[in-house]
Order: structure tokens, then sequence, then C-alpha cells
């Protein structure tokens, strides 16, 4: 559980830390981009994306860059608050990945109800009844699935609340 837990918080850190500015390392005739400060025998540019435009700014001073992911191997925790909200985000994400199923669902359903009419057949033909249900396995594993991580997610919240309030 807890690894499980763990990967879920490493995924939404990596949607949380995708920044809006790169680096480009520059040496000779090499160029290679990094999300990290070049090494020091690079030349250094940072780019800078925001509102759809980027700039791009000579600049040698080495920027330190820490990695959530490797804050948290290294023992550098994140906040309570910061991880109370990053588990809010993820649940509400999760909702809505299960209502975009449910869309999806409905859609399916219709492309299967046209299908069937314009092949004049009966909403008893077994053909028609087994594809329905197939398709409501499917998107029932989904949502389903979703729910799970929801459920982890959630009482690990409640786990943080409680540790939060018994410290005060």
């Amino acid at each position: 559980m807890a690894k499980v837990i763990f990967t879920i918080i490493c995924f939404m850190l990596s949607s949380a830390a995708q920044a809006s500015s790169i680096f480009k390392c520059i040496k000779d005739d090499k160029i290679v981009f990094s999300q990290h400060s070049c090494p020091k025998e690079f030349r250094q540019h940072k780019i800078e994306y925001q509102y759809g435009i980027t700039t791009e700014t000579d600049s040698d001073a080495r920027i330190k860059t820490q990695d959530p992911l490797q804050a948290l191997l290294n023992k550098k925790t994140i906040s309570k608050a910061r991880l109370l909200q990053l588990l809010d985000s993820e649940v509400y994400r999760l909702n809505q990945e299960n209502s975009y199923y449910e869309i999806l669902r409905a859609s399916e359903l219709q492309k299967l109800e046209r299908n069937r009419y314009w092949q004049k057949k009966q909403p008893s033909d077994p053909e028609y009844q087994a594809s329905v249900k197939e398709m409501n396995q499917h998107f029932d594993q989904l949502v389903q699935v979703n729910s799970g991580a929801i459920e982890l997610l959630k009482m690990r919240k409640l786990q943080i609340e409680k540790e939060t309030t018994e410290i005060r």
C-alpha cells in the first residue's frame, strides 16, 4: 500500500514539477537542453515559456534546481499543506476522469445503438447484448480502478490530517 501511495505522489509531483523554463547548454558546436543548470564547462541560456511567449536569456549564473522526486528520496519532504493540496488535486482529477468515462460510455452506447438500428437487429439480439455487456465491463473496470485510487488517497489524506491535529 505504501508503494501505491508513493507512486501516486510521484506522479502528482512529476506533473506539478513540469517547469516553464529549461536550460540550453552550449559547448563548442554541441547544444544540450536540460531542466537543470548546465555543468560548468557549458555556456548556459535560460529559455522560459509563459503565456505563449518564449524568452531566451544568456545567463551563465548557475541556478540550483530541486527535483521534487529527488527531494523526497533524499528525505527532504514536502510540507503537509502541500501534500494535502496535491492529494486533493489528484482526487479531483480522478473524479473528472470518472465523469469523462461516463460520457465515453454514453457515446459508445449510442454508437452501438446506431449500428444495431442500421443492421435492423432487435435490442434483444445476442450479439448486440454481448457488445453492450463488454463495453459496460470495460468502463466499469476503468471507473473501479479510479475509485480504488480515490479511496486510497482519501484514507491517506485523513491519516495526514489526523497526524497534523495530533501534533497541535
